[in-house]
């Protein structure tokens, strides 16, 4: 998956090394939890799986949640957001971030993004960081919003828009989750927020 910001792309051999790493990590791991189970499946099984070391793993995922938990995706939408022209109406810039950050997603991605969300809603471990992890997020699109709108992040109107369109979203992610990825994530989140954009008629 592709950034809107052209100097991501622009990645040094280090840091494409550490990228394709943390990334062979995440893949092996969950292909283990399927295989075996979240709790059967042991860090020393998933480094060996990508060809690491153990600590390898701790460097880049401090606990097997964390595998499960990480995605590069919400700081992708928040560049592409910013990079929304501020006279376009909030939830039609919202929507074109959206399928600007998600244009370029393999089906391979979206498959391991399915297999991420559906643990993290099915594992207990995984399904009680969610909530730090819902928050962290919220954090993000209230500020990278608020920055895009030129207003505080405090302002009640910043936090009632926010508000409406993640919680919108949680909502989509979940159906399409439930739905075994049958409509294409993007496509199902934009539906949601159609709706929303629609009035919410009913």
């Amino acid at each position: 998956m592709k950034s809107c910001d052209s100097n991501h792309a622009r990645l040094g051999l280090r840091e494409r090394k550490k990228l394709k790493t943390q990334q062979a990590i995440q893949e092996q791991a969950l292909r283990l939890f399927a295989e075996r189970g979240f709790d059967e499946t042991t860090v020393e099984q998933i480094a060996d799986a990508a060809e690491v070391s153990p600590s390898t793993f701790f460097r880049y995922y401090p606990t097997k949640e964390d595998v499960v938990l990480r995605d590069e995706y919400d700081p992708i939408i928040m560049e592409c957001l910013l990079s929304q022209p501020r006279d376009k109406p909030p939830l039609q810039a919202v929507r074109d971030a959206l399928r600007a950050a998600f244009s370029s997603m393999s089906a391979a991605e979206e498959q391991q993004m399915l297999a991420r969300y559906r643990m993290g809603m099915s594992t207990p471990a995984v399904r009680v960081r969610l909530v730090d992890e819902f928050l962290k997020g919220l954090d993000l699109f209230t500020n990278g919003f608020a920055e895009w709108r030129g207003l505080a992040p405090r302002d009640p109107a910043v936090r009632t828009f926010v508000g409406a369109v993640y919680g919108v979203i949680q909502q989509g992610m979940i159906d399409w989750v439930e739905s075994e990825g049958s409509k294409g994530f993007a496509a199902t989140v934009d539906e949601y927020l159609a709706r929303l954009e629609g009035g919410l008629k009913i």
